[in-house]
């Protein structure tokens, strides 16, 4: 392999994985995400014997001033800080590779590199930076190796050194050279990697970070999931539904072998009140209050009441980021316990604020998404809403246009029904039964879109069948509210949970039902099967990795981007847990093997050993380094006798007042004192050609050159010169 090509190499890959670090992690737009790795190829195929043209040496003076005035332009245009230095680091190392020049331009590529992942790490590291900074981790020591080597032989061409034959050195030659860079060196130096893998692991391990990094007050994050707004219309609602974009994730407890691969849990979002004939919209859009309830010490809220842990259903929820920042809850819901991490010292509390409609909030945690534990009621227990007299009205209103039909089918399907309860299902089985689903309705954008889809059509999305029942049941005087949240989720095999995308957004109809015993807002979907379920996914090998990569993904999220004290002392705690499981079970926790198998006996004894390990290793190998080195070192019998004869050749010449220093090669020498004309310089060109030839050209030294050799060193210690001569 060529040491030149293998060092460009492992240049190059650091530096593509530094910026795909920055990409992954930074808030950048699309479009600047795509002309710098643009970039990035470019300057990775600018061949290395044209990077040194003027007119990329030109390119490589102004484009960093260039760049820093656009930065700077950016940054008094009300750019985050943080964002404009990430985006000119970036585009700085595009340039740079475009434009270096020998080793000195490569080790700034590499502190470049360091400098971005140093800036993922601030910004939060996703899966993707954490198989960047695996790929770091294992190019970069032979990388700066390289580099550094490259560097020395770039800087002794420049001072005019010469190899150990006298001869210049010849730079190009070695970069094209195969016996420089083995794979032997290569594998030695990526296996660096582990040792630094495992310290920093443990250094990550014992040291958790106890918060967001300062640098991050006040950012903005990008990428936040526009799912739900204030103001909904027919025509907008619905074409979701081929959307995979992960939104959220739950977990539910103790469910069967094999879990089902699609489960149905409509989590409701937030709730409209007022249509207008074509639109929903909420009249109370500026209500946001605090939670109706106290929080108590382990960030729990209740709803209806404090969570019953012998009783209640447990679901986990990991929510991506949404605006506006809603918390999802499954039907039954009675308490929400929030899983905060540990907060910056300068970092706002995430607290839960009501909205209007029973909408639940969010605010605090910096729009990063939001994980938490909701508690469910059992079907046998009673919830009760009270709907106070003065908002009932808000429920029953309707649009002056609506169409009179529309009021005359409701009566007809429901008018022979006693109650509230069975008139709502009976307009929800005529909807299921008689209409279609449809995600590309012709109904939108007509003028009276539910009387177009109840009489002519006959085909819609959810919004359709959520708007036409919340509208009949007010025909008949049955307050009702139309709701929007995520209709469920699909099994994840290797995360074993639910995922539940943004193509499961759903629409549904709560129905006010005045029951005596219970009275309460229920929950009624009248949208056929085919477009009330969950996405799910066809089978194939691309299905299978994605869910590998989601489920990877939301691990590194969970134990490595939020592992902070809590779960460093969840962690100790669980192998504490499970060290005395195995103790008792092997049964040495009783008698006197228990005081000898206690964990911080364990511990230190397992250090001490190390200790002493380490301390024989070091003494054997200072015993190991005090041996002579002739005792292990193989001597050619005829480079010795050359090297012998040269220095004869140098004590002759130290009589006659002529010195060589060190750094010096023979042939330099020699060469010197043929440009100098000095009297003896012939002669000792010619006998330091003999010991060149005999030490590295493979001449044989026979017994004749050396008694010659040696008659004339002789003679050169009997010759006297003159001062003036020597001098001259």
């Amino acid at each position: 392999m060529r040491f030149g090509l293998v060092h460009r190499v492992m240049t190059d890959a650091l530096a593509v994985l530094g910026v795909l670090a920055i990409v992954s992690t930074a808030s950048l737009t699309m479009g600047t995400n795509i002309v710098l790795l643009l970039g990035l190829a470019v300057a990775i195929a600018v061949p290395e014997n044209k990077q040194g043209r003027p007119a990329l040496r030109h390119f490589a003076t102004i484009a960093p001033l260039v760049l820093l005035a656009v930065e700077v332009g950016r940054l008094l245009a009300g750019r985050f800080p943080l964002d404009v230095a990430v985006e000119f680091a970036a585009f700085l190392q595009v340039i740079r590779l475009a434009t270096r020049r020998g080793a000195a331009h490569d080790q700034q590529i590499i502190v470049l590199s360091l400098l971005h992942f140093v800036a993922g790490t601030v910004l939060g590291g996703g899966l993707t930076y954490g198989l960047c900074f695996l790929g770091f981790l294992v190019v970069a020591p032979g990388a700066l190796v390289l580099s550094h080597l490259r560097r020395e032989v770039e800087g002794n061409y420049r001072q005019g050194a010469r190899d150990r034959t006298g001869l210049p050195v010849d730079v190009p030659r070695i970069l094209r050279s195969r016996r420089v860079v083995g794979r032997g060196f290569l594998a030695t130096t990526c296996l660096l990697s582990v040792p630094i893998l495992l310290f920093t692991t443990a250094l990550f391990v014992l040291f958790p970070r106890i918060g967001l990094s300062l640098l991050l007050l006040s950012h903005p994050r990008a990428g936040r999931m526009i799912g739900f707004s204030e103001h909904v219309d027919l025509g907008d609602v619905g074409v979701l539904r081929d959307d995979p974009t992960v939104a959220l994730r739950f977990e539910v407890r103790d469910l069967p072998e094999p879990p089902p691969t699609r489960l149905t849990l409509r989590l409701r979002g937030t709730a409209f009140d007022a249509y207008d004939g074509r639109a929903w919209a909420r009249t109370q859009h500026d209500v946001i209050r605090p939670s109706d309830h106290s929080v108590d010490q382990n960030d729990t809220y209740p709803l209806f009441r404090g969570p019953d842990l012998g009783r209640d259903r447990i679901v986990s929820f990991d929510l991506e980021p949404i605006d506006p920042p809603v918390v999802f809850l499954p039907p039954r819901a009675v308490a929400v316990h929030l899983k905060v991490p540990m907060q910056v010292v300068l970092g706002d509390a995430v607290t839960l604020q009501r909205g209007p409609e029973d909408e639940l909030r969010y605010a605090g945690s910096e729009g990063r998404g939001l994980r938490y534990d909701v508690y469910l009621a059992a079907e046998r227990e009673g919830l009760v809403e009270i709907l106070p007299a003065a908002d009932r009205a808000r429920y029953l209103a309707l649009p002056s246009n609506l169409s009179k039909r529309i009021g005359d089918l409701a009566h007809r399907w429901t008018d022979d029904l006693p109650t509230a309860q069975q008139k709502a299902s009976a307009i929800e089985d005529h909807l299921h039964r008689e209409f279609t689903y449809d995600l590309h309705s012709p109904s939108s954008g007509t003028p009276e879109p539910v009387d177009h889809f109840l009489f002519e059509s006959h085909r819609g999305h959810c919004e359709f069948f959520s708007t036409a029942m919340a509208v009949m049941l007010r025909t008949v005087g049955i307050p009702s509210r139309n709701v929007t949240g995520f209709v469920g989720g699909t099994w994840n095999r290797f995360g074993r949970y639910y995922a539940v995308r943004e193509g499961d957004a759903h629409s549904w109809v709560e129905v006010y039902i005045d029951d005596p015993q219970r009275p309460a807002w229920r929950t009624f979907d009248p949208t056929p099967s085919g477009g009330a379920q969950p996405l799910e996914p066809p089978g194939g090998a691309y299905y299978y990795a994605r869910d590998f990569v989601e489920a990877l993904s939301q691990r590194w999220d969970t134990y490595v981007v939020g592992y902070d004290l809590r779960k460093q002392v969840h962690i100790f705690e669980e192998l504490s847990h499970r060290y005395e499981r195995m103790r008792s079970r092997a049964g040495v926790n009783r008698g006197p093997l228990d005081a000898l198998t206690r964990g911080p006996i364990v511990a230190g004894g397992v250090l001490a050993l190390a200790g002493l390990a380490y301390a024989f290793w070091r003494r054997r190998r200072r015993l190991k380094g005090t041996q002579s080195p002739g005792d292990t070192r193989i001597v050619d019998p005829q480079l010795d006798a050359a090297s012998a004869l040269y220095r004869a050749l140098e004590s002759a010449l130290q009589l006659q007042g002529i010195t060589r220093a060190t750094s010096v090669p023979p042939l330099r020498h020699a060469e010197e004192l043929k440009s100098k004309s000095h009297p003896l310089a012939d002669e000792v060109l010619s006998l330091t050609h003999v010991y060149l030839e005999a030490r590295f050209g493979g001449a044989a030294l026979t017994d004749a050159t050396r008694k010659s050799f040696e008659r004339r060193i002789r003679g050169l210690r009997a010759t006297r010169i003159d001062r003036l001569d020597a001098a001259r």
